[in-house]
């Protein structure tokens, strides 16, 4: 009983000290990815590593916040109980509190963890033990600190499958963090047209609506190199015709209405263009309608992404591209 009366006080205290959702959704603002570094097999396995430096200057260039994909999966025991390697947790640990003390909002997710996606059964306890440990390890981080379930299932892993999964989740980062945000998105890439079929518990309301957008996707990833026959779709334009714009805002207008509907902020966790985009003018266009779509419907946005393949930075010549950055930033 006094165990159970101590958890009551906890939470008590922590509904009351902590903001509501729209606040903290306001909190990440304009926000971008740090990609293709702790997603990575190993860090920087992909490109470069995060240095510390990164998140000064991203503040600086007129950022609130950053989204930071880790693939925890490569660095936990395959079993019971799953435990993550100490010292990649310290890692990641250092990463965070360098981008909060740079004053940016982090979101911290589970990112390609791929056997999940194709045996979402199977891996359920193991997915719900990581995050187990993630949520305990950063509890007494402050607020600013926000938790993503999990990037883009797909594949085997159903509408069916990631609501239990998700419940599974949640229940134990809520053991731990009873009102941090916590974003979630829909199956297939966390396309809008997959929220529908999201089951979210409507007594905690501390949710975050979480999507992603990158269509035409013959357009943002023509030549890219990880797709296949992706080099086929090179010269794919995108002129802004009132055609195009208008699928945009259809697009929008669904996660909107679902957001609505839910009494729940969104906040656009992805969109850009790869370099395989040749024409500069085409990738500012298309980057600025899309963020000031979803600034006009209320959405918060994190760039894809930092200093890799769609990247705003240089690191060769550490400078920023600058079109692109005026795009979101001016």
């Amino acid at each position: 009983m006094r165990l159970l009366l101590l958890a009551l006080t906890a939470l008590l205290v922590g509904c009351a000290s902590s903001p509501d959702v729209f606040t903290q959704q306001r909190q990440l603002g304009k926000g971008l990815n740090m990609g293709n570094s702790l997603e990575g097999p190993t860090e920087g396995e992909w490109g470069r590593k995060i240095e510390d430096a990164d998140f000064p200057r991203i503040k600086a260039a007129g950022f609130d916040s950053v989204r930071i994909p880790v693939r925890w999966s490569t660095h936990a025991a395959q079993t019971a109980p799953y435990t993550i390697d100490p010292t990649f947790m310290q890692r990641v640990d250092h990463v965070v509190r360098t981008a909060l003390a740079a004053g940016l909002t982090v979101s911290l997710n589970v990112h390609h963890y791929d056997e999940l996606d194709h045996a979402p059964a199977a891996h359920r306890e193991r997915f719900t033990a990581l995050w187990r440990q993630i949520a305990t390890h950063f509890a007494a981080f402050p607020d600013r600190l926000q938790f993503e379930a999990y990037n883009e299932p797909n594949t085997k892993h159903t509408a069916q499958d990631w609501n239990l999964n998700f419940a599974a989740a949640l229940r134990e980062i809520r053991q731990t963090n009873p009102t941090r945000a916590v974003q979630v998105g829909g199956v297939e890439w966390n396309q809008v047209y997959t929220l529908k079929d999201l089951q979210l518990p409507p007594e905690d309301r501390h949710l975050i609506i979480h999507i992603h957008y990158y269509a035409p996707f013959h357009f943002t990833h023509q030549n890219a190199f990880w797709i296949k026959g992706s080099e086929a779709w090179k010269g794919t334009k995108w002129e802004g015709t009132e055609k195009e714009l208008a699928a945009v805002r259809k697009d929008f207008d669904v996660a909107a209405a679902f957001a609505k509907a839910q009494g729940r902020p969104i906040h656009l966790g992805e969109f850009g263009t790869c370099a395989g985009v040749e024409d500069m003018a085409a990738r500012v266009r298309w980057t600025k309608f899309i963020r000031a779509t979803a600034e006009e419907r209320g959405f918060t946005w994190a760039y894809w992404e930092y200093q890799a393949n769609f990247g705003l930075w240089d690191p060769e010549t550490q400078t920023w591209r600058t079109p692109l950055l005026e795009a979101l930033v001016k």
